[in-house]
């Protein structure tokens, strides 16, 4: 089970890091974004950290105050949830 969760933890991360970079390549190009529900549900998912990496390594989102804190409240809910399945 540990290898597993590791294994989700990895993966959903580089997908939300992924798709955020993705989402600000595409805000740039003025292109079809990627709704803020599916950036949210990712870092529910398990993908906080990927996301919020991305949204500062990339700036994208950090003047929404829906990002600035909800996406940290989701990570302290990863680490949570991550502690609890890997104890």
């Amino acid at each position: 089970m540990v290898k597993g969760v590791l294994l989700w933890f990895a993966l959903i991360n580089i997908i939300g890091y992924v798709v955020m970079s993705e989402d600000k390549n595409k805000a740039r190009t003025r292109r079809e974004r990627v709704p803020e529900k599916t950036l949210f549900l990712l870092a529910f998912m398990g993908g906080a950290l990927g996301v919020l990496t991305a949204m500062y390594r990339k700036r994208h989102k950090t003047r929404h105050t829906s990002f600035r804190i909800g996406i940290p409240l989701l990570l302290l809910l990863n680490i949570l949830l991550y502690g609890y399945f890997l104890r």
